[in-house]
């Protein structure tokens, strides 16, 4: 049986993982957290050391969350035609433009990161393997030449990323004029398709010799 530590920590983590994919790291403060987890200080500076120790907890978890087999990361994606694979990478990418579930925050946290990277995110990114690009990098190279080099797919997933994040970070700017986008199901799943058109149609061209 849990132990009644566990409870809390489980508990200060799950109403984290809701703050800082709202808010970020920077707009969510100690009192938010201890407010939405109804505990009190102490066990966050008990279980976590502080904040910045929370956050790198939050970040290992969605690490491991989204690099498991029922991610976009999972093996099942090699076995698919590359345009398939493709478009499911956009798609899982765009999911918290639509849900609100623990994946689709935790993809909102790494977008959120992806412009502001926080001093804790730096710290995680040299510590922990990069297995959240590795998936990624794996279906972008199916779309480009064999001999590319590892840092240009590495560029080009960076970029094939962006595309993406950028609808999830700025959502709330999309819906309010002058852009006055709808974001529903239709709307990405439009998006999902425009972008691995894009996607298909430009990086084999790309990185074609030149003539």
């Amino acid at each position: 049986m849990a132990r009644p530590a566990d409870y809390t920590r489980d508990a200060v983590i799950k109403a984290a993982v809701v703050l800082f994919a709202e808010k970020g790291f920077e707009g969510t403060s100690v009192r938010d957290i201890v407010t939405k987890a109804r505990v009190n200080q102490a066990a966050i500076n008990y279980h976590f050391k502080g904040k910045s120790g929370l956050y790198l907890e939050v970040l290992k978890n969605a690490l491991e969350r989204l690099t498991d087999r029922t991610g976009f990361s999972s093996e099942e994606l090699k076995s698919l035609p590359r345009e398939d694979a493709l478009r499911i990478f956009i798609s899982q990418q765009l999911r918290p433009l639509t849900f609100r579930d623990e994946r689709s925050r935790y993809i909102r946290i790494f977008a959120g990161e992806s412009s502001h990277p926080t001093k804790v995110f730096r710290k995680f990114l040299a510590t922990n393997p990069t297995s959240y690009l590795t998936a990624a990098t794996d279906v972008v190279r199916q779309f480009l030449p064999p001999d590319t080099p590892k840092r240009t797919v590495l560029c080009v997933t960076i970029w094939l990323m962006g595309q993406c994040s950028i609808f999830v970070r700025s959502r709330e700017l999309f819906a309010q004029e002058p852009f006055s986008i709808t974001i529903d199901g239709p709307f990405v799943d439009e998006l999902t398709e425009l972008i691995t058109r894009l996607a298909i149609g430009g990086l084999p061209q790309a990185l074609s010799p030149a003539p």
